[in-house]
């Protein structure tokens, strides 16, 4: 299976580019938001899925391995293909769909297109015990490289704080649920900038509620 490819963007479409590797041109799906990011012409590397059929080979093309892991989980869910995980993902970032995920607002899951209400609630409650796991392996990620990983993760500049806070709140007894939804309401109202500290003070007052 092909699990990474890297060339020349060739030609870009709405849902997919023309990646030329050493003169042959591999067609790979991609969500809007990784295609946004892609110039035509430029040398790129993207984290490929490959979904063999009967009738056809598909190459899914991403810009992270954190993004990847996203559209596979999302596809564990009753009712979502292929095309409704790209969907999501082209709307959210990684981050923020584990932050959405994690505050149980399937509004914003809802907001890519194909996704109704059903299907956003299924998502943010089927994946609510997963998103913690991706969410941290994101802002690793991020802290680590501080490239384009990081911006999928949706927290480049302030990775660290956040993973130590929900792994803080994991030592301290909750589960990883309950920590990724506390950190992630912290956030919110404390902005990128909290540090580790006043992200676990404003997290316990939210899980003693």
């Amino acid at each position: 299976m092909i699990g990474r490819l890297k060339g020349k963007a060739e030609a870009i479409g709405e849902s997919h580019l023309i990646l030329d590797v050493n003169g042959v041109g591999y067609e790979v799906q991609a969500s809007s938001r990784t295609l946004r990011a892609i110039k035509p012409g430029e040398e790129v590397t993207l984290t490929i899925d490959t979904h063999v059929r009967e009738d056809a080979i598909r190459l899914y093309g991403f810009s992270s391995e954190v993004e990847r892991s996203w559209f596979r989980t999302l596809q564990t869910v009753q009712g979502v293909g292929a095309k409704v995980a790209l969907a999501v993902l082209s709307v959210l970032s990684s981050g923020d769909l584990a932050n959405a995920i994690a505050l149980g607002n399937w509004q914003a899951v809802q907001q890519a297109n194909g996704v109704g209400k059903v299907v956003a609630q299924r998502i943010v409650a089927e994946l609510k015990n997963k998103a913690p796991a991706l969410a941290i392996a994101g802002v690793n990620v991020a802290g680590a490289t501080g490239g384009s990983a990081a911006d999928a993760a949706g927290h480049s500049h302030h990775g660290g704080p956040l993973a130590e806070a929900m792994s803080a709140l994991t030592n301290l007894g909750y589960g990883p649920a309950d920590a990724s939804r506390a950190v992630a309401a912290a956030a919110k109202e404390l902005g990128e900038s909290a540090d580790t500290a006043k992200l676990i003070r404003r997290g316990l007052k939210e899980l003693s509620r």
